[in-house]
């Protein structure tokens, strides 16, 4: 038989996943998530893992429990190795005694992997204290979900008022009216200060600080729902101003990244460390080319030492090459005495990555034109290898060719790859994203295809703004009718500088009682 996992999610942040909970989705063949799971999680694990979300099983949300120890059991008998990712802490308030319990009753081996729970989250990310040592030596860990004045209602509210430190009340915001009334009745002054952390610790997080005789109204005007906290008791009223985690310079910002997922993983990642809220959407992908007859007699000539120079133009030609030379039983000692040229830092980048340092790259204008200028005079006389896509751009390949001979091999092929994507689509119709990035015209012209009229009313009307890395590509976005917000220049860093400029042009957000 295999084994389960009892794995804590976390609170939202991917960042906030423990060790222990990688390594057991690294080695995890299925995988069960809760509806409360960041997908963003779900990147640790391996591509070939099989993906459940709770939410296909039938039934309502409280039917559908009975159904998730039955699967785990099912699969661990298949000798698989099971993770059900549960968000949070599978040990507060997840029903995690009670899934290992059946599993531990089949006869099934099972380990419990604790996770950052909501309050820590919140108190973190709010910057509410929920111990100090001037007002509050306790924590209590509260469900808030059942109604106080239910007949079997198992919290005694009175006793709760009394607790001498800070109350931390899970599931509360549909039952905040009952749980402001049970406390206040129960003698708790109804000045106290008190806030509700909603989606804490992602961008989309938003804290609402009053008091209990003003929290549910400022709540309700606010307009926020599940998932929230709320935090009561006198060291609440300790947060500053706006915290750390909400001053960070994309907070909200709601980003829509169009990269093919390899390559922007970690693009995605800079940005939710910097407060955005990121949805990752490939519109293209990867593959080897059909035939690689080209690729491999340039390969050949390479190891034999018939080029002067190699020269790469993005960070896929640099993988999709190496790739290829390991397939055929080579290293990089077939570059033998060649020099190499790359377009820019993040392609430097990718060949620094497998110790390879090129001789040439261009320090500010990172755009074929000017690497064509800058290898002109170096490569005169000398045979070139271009590996590139096999519907790349042939302007290196045409300037280059008038002073030495080039030999440009496809190395990969981009397809589109935009395939039940409705959901986003429905996002931009309704103008929830703030700005979608687009890094390649291939990439552009596959996304935009898609887009119906509604969604390009959005971009007309600037409610969704297009951020492009090159003049190039906002001149191709112009055509199309768009304005774009152009990088300083074609990278990462590039990006992230125009999409901080997007969000300080940004009309602040007024929300009732948030900070």
């Amino acid at each position: 038989m295999g084994k389960a996992y009892l794995v804590g999610a976390g609170p939202g942040d991917p960042g906030l996943l423990t060790l222990r909970a990688v390594e057991c989705l690294r080695e995890a063949d299925f995988i069960l998530y809760d509806y409360l799971t960041n997908p963003r999680t779900l990147d640790f694990a391996r591509p070939d893992a099989e993906r459940f979300r709770v939410t296909q099983f039938p039934g309502t949300h409280a039917e559908r429990w009975q159904h998730i120890p039955q699967k785990i059991i099912e699969e661990v008998r298949k000798n698989k190795v099971v993770v059900h990712l549960k968000g949070g802490d599978p040990l507060v308030f997840g029903r995690g005694a009670e899934e290992a319990e059946a599993l531990r009753q089949a006869g099934v081996h099972v380990e419990i992997v604790p996770g950052v729970t909501a309050a820590l989250a919140a108190a973190a990310c709010a910057e509410i204290p929920l111990t100090h040592r001037t007002c509050a030596s306790a924590v209590a860990l509260v469900t808030g979900h059942e109604d106080p004045d239910k007949a079997t209602a198992a919290l005694d509210w009175s006793a709760l008022a009394r607790f001498p430190g800070t109350l931390a009340i899970y599931m509360g915001v549909t039952q905040l009216g009952h749980i402001v009334r049970g406390l206040v009745t129960g003698g708790t002054d109804p000045d106290t200060a008190a806030a509700l952390v909603y989606k804490a610790s992602t961008g989309e997080q938003q804290t609402i600080s009053g008091t209990l005789a003003t929290l549910e109204e400022q709540v309700r005007r606010a307009g926020v729902g599940r998932p929230s906290l709320v935090l009561v008791g006198p060291a609440v009223a300790m947060r500053p101003g706006v915290s750390w985690f909400e001053a960070r310079p994309l907070a909200g910002l709601r980003v829509l990244v169009t990269r093919p997922k390899a390559q922007a993983i970690e693009f995605v990642r800079r940005l939710e460390l910097l407060g955005a809220v990121p949805l990752l959407f490939p519109v293209i992908d990867m593959r080897p080319p059909a035939d690689w007859g080209e690729a491999d007699v340039a390969i050949r000539r390479l190891r034999d030492g018939g080029y002067g120079w190699v020269v790469f133009t993005s960070a896929n030609g640099v993988s999709a090459f190496l790739d290829r030379l390991s397939a055929l039983g080579l290293d990089v000692r077939a570059f033998g005495r060649a020099q190499i040229a790359a377009i820019g830092s993040a392609t430097a980048a990718a060949l620094a990555a497998v110790r390879l340092v090129p001789d040439l790259v261009p320090t500010e204008d990172m755009r074929s034109e000017r690497l064509a200028e800058l290898l002109m005079e170096r490569c005169r006389g000398q045979r070139v290898l271009l590996p590139q896509a096999q519907q790349g751009r042939q302007l290196l390949r045409d300037v280059l060719a008038t002073v030495a001979r080039v030999d440009a091999v496809p190395a990969y092929e981009q397809v589109t790859c935009i395939d039940g994507t409705e959901e986003v689509f429905d996002r931009l119709r309704r103008g929830e994203m703030d700005a979608v990035t687009l890094t390649s015209p291939n990439i552009a012209t596959a996304f935009l295809a898609k887009c119906d009229e509604v969604v390009r009313r959005q971009f007309q009307d600037g409610k969704t703004r297009l951020v492009v890395n090159s003049d190039r590509l906002a001149r191709m976005i112009e055509s199309e009718g768009f304005a774009a917000v152009v990088a300083p220049d074609p990278t990462a860093d590039g990006l992230i500088e125009a999409l901080k400029t997007l969000q300080a042009e940004r009309r602040p957000i007024s929300r009732p009682g948030t900070r």
